[in-house]
């Protein structure tokens, strides 16, 4: 079978949700429907259908006959976001511990902390979000649970960007990837506990170092 090429709506949520992501749209910012077109080389149709389904992950307010507001950044909103990604990627880990999986279909996981610590080693921020990003969908994946996993999709993209705002603020990401590696290795041995404490911690960590980071440099809105 040939690749499918991507329909332009596809392509118009793809372009999109990267530029919110990586902040280029910047939060609190207002687009016109005419504008996003002509930026993205499209037709209104895909752009406006786009919009929409951003709005359902929670990244845009869209105006009829005004566009789109990128959503800022609110104290409160990442406070519940991390709270809901905390509990569930932890009973994910629980939940892929308590099965013991097999070494091989742990490989994706391993691999992404593998690149995490290439990454960390040439001081690439950036390839080091990505391989930590890969890292829990892996987990959450491999946990097998649909509807965690639809749930966590729907807020992960809301805290991916905030993360990003602060990914150069941060000290360099050194026990991030020391918890990765130990829960890979309580996953591996099939101790479920210890694996949710280990990511729950991890979580925290990660929620008070950002929700911090964010507040002195004054990108919360209200």
């Amino acid at each position: 079978m040939g690749t499918r090429h991507m329909s332009q709506t596809e392509r118009a949520v793809t372009e999109l949700k990267r530029k919110i992501m990586s902040n280029e749209l910047a939060p609190g910012s207002n687009h016109l429907e005419g504008e996003l077109a002509a930026l993205l080389g499209l037709s209104r149709t895909p752009v406006r259908e786009a919009m929409l389904m951003l709005e359902a992950h929670g990244l845009v307010e869209v105006r009829p006959r005004h566009g789109m507001r990128v959503l800022p950044i609110s104290a409160a909103d990442m406070e519940e976001i991390y709270q809901i990604l905390t509990e569930l990627e932890s009973l994910a880990a629980y939940d892929l511990a308590a099965r013991r999986p097999a070494i091989e279909e742990l490989a994706p996981m391993r691999q992404a902390v593998d690149d995490m610590e290439v990454a960390l080693g040439s001081d690439d921020r950036v390839a080091w979000a990505e391989a930590d990003n890969h890292f829990h969908e892996a987990l959450v994946d491999l946990a097998g649970n649909r509807r965690l996993k639809s749930i966590v999709s729907t807020y992960s993209d809301q805290a991916h960007r905030a993360r990003m705002i602060t990914l150069h603020m941060r000290p360099k990401p050194s026990k991030s990837n020391e918890d990765h590696r130990a829960l890979l290795k309580a996953i591996e041995a099939g101790d479920a506990e210890t694996a949710r404490q280990i990511h729950r911690n991890h979580r925290l960590r990660a929620k008070g170092l950002m929700l911090d980071l964010l507040r002195k440099h004054g990108f919360f809105h209200v």
